[in-house]
C-alpha cells in the first residue's frame, strides 16, 4: 500500500487514497498503527482522500484520523496536506478546489510555491460560539463562552471556547513558557464539561496583530502547530477584544495567518511540504 507524508507547519500527516486501502479495513486501527512513531511511519494523523464524481459542492472528500485512531471532524493543517497531495499527484490543477469534511465543505486556493513549499488559503467556515454547539455540558447553555472559570485540579483558568468544526478551548495567559501545558492540556481535553473531549490552546497576546500559541490536540497530544487551533486561538483573542480581525499566529514550527472576515468566515493561510512517498509492506489490522 502506497502513501505519502506531508507536513504543514510541523503538523505531519500520512495521506492515503481510499481506493488504495485493503478491503474493509478498520481505519481507526490502521491510523493507530501507521501513525505510531516507533512501530509505524509516524505522524500526527492519517488522511483518507477520495474523488467525488457526483457532488454539488465538493471535488474531493477527506477523512481525518488522529494518532490514537479517533476520527476528527476537521483539520486545518491536514486539509492543506490533502490539497497538496492532490496537487502533487496531478489530480488537481485548478487554482481553487473544495473538499468535503465531517465539518462541512471547505474551499481552498493555491496561492504560491516557494521551492518545495506550497502556500494555501483555506476558508475554515464560521466558528460556532454557543456552548451547546461546541459542544459543552453547561446548564443553562451560553450563547458565548467567554472567560468562563474552569477548575483544573487545584487551579482555576478562565477559558474561551468555540468550535471550528471541532471543539476548542483557549486559555489566554500572560506567560505560556513556564506553565506545564501538557499536563493541563491533557486534563482539559478530558474534562467532563467537554462531552466529546476538546483541543486546547495556550495563548499569549504579543500585539494587536500577533499571537504566540502552544497546542494540545485531542487524540494526539502536544503538536508543533494546529490549523483549527490557530483559528480558535485567534477567534478567542478577538472575542475578548485583545487583537484585530487579522493576526499572525506564531507556533513552534512557524507562522500561520488568520483572518476573521466581516462575513463571519475564518480564513487560514499557511505552508505545506511533501516529505516522502512510502510503501507499507506488512499486514494491516
Amino acid at each position: 500500500m502506497h502513501f505519502y507524508k506531508f507536513q504543514a507547519s510541523g503538523n505531519d500527516f500520512l495521506v492515503i487514497e481510499e481506493q488504495h486501502l485493503p478491503a474493509t479495513p478498520s481505519l481507526d486501527l490502521v491510523a493507530e498503527r501507521l501513525c505510531d512513531r516507533h512501530y509505524g511511519a509516524g505522524a500526527d494523523g492519517l488522511l483518507v482522500v477520495r474523488a467525488l464524481e457526483e457532488h454539488d459542492e465538493a471535488d474531493f472528500q477527506m477523512r481525518v484520523f488522529n494518532a490514537d485512531g479517533s476520527e476528527a471532524e476537521m483539520s486545518g493543517n491536514g486539509i492543506r496536506c490533502a490539497a497538496a497531495y492532490l496537487y502533487y499527484t496531478g489530480q488537481w490543477t485548478d487554482a481553487t478546489m473544495s473538499i468535503a469534511t465531517k465539518a462541512g465543505v471547505r474551499r481552498l486556493r493555491r496561492l504560491r510555491e516557494q521551492g518545495q513549499t506550497i502556500y494555501f488559503e483555506v476558508e475554515m467556515g464560521r466558528p460556532k460560539l454557543a456552548s451547546n454547539e461546541i459542544p459543552m455540558s453547561l446548564e443553562p447553555p451560553l450563547p458565548r463562552v467567554l472567560k468562563l472559570p474552569l477548575r483544573v485540579g487545584e487551579d482555576v483558568f478562565h477559558i474561551t471556547a468555540c468550535s471550528m468544526g471541532n471543539p476548542h478551548c483557549s486559555l489566554i495567559l500572560r506567560d505560556i513558557d513556564s506553565i506545564d501545558f501538557t499536563e493541563i492540556g491533557a486534563r482539559i481535553e478530558n474534562h467532563s464539561i467537554f462531552p466529546e473531549r476538546t483541543n486546547v490552546e495556550f495563548v499569549k497576546v504579543m500585539s494587536r496583530d500577533r499571537l504566540m500559541v502552544l497546542f494540545w490536540e485531542r487524540g494526539v497530544g502536544e503538536t508543533l502547530s494546529s490549523g483549527t487551533g490557530a483559528c480558535a486561538a485567534a477567534v478567542a483573542a478577538m472575542l475578548n477584544g485583545l487583537v484585530d480581525r487579522k493576526v499572525q499566529v506564531l507556533t513552534r514550527a512557524g507562522e500561520l495567518s488568520v483572518h476573521w472576515r466581516d462575513d463571519g468566515v475564518v480564513v487560514l493561510v499557511g505552508p505545506v511540504e511533501v516529505v516522502y512517498r512510502g510503501e507499507w509492506l506488512t499486514d494491516l489490522p
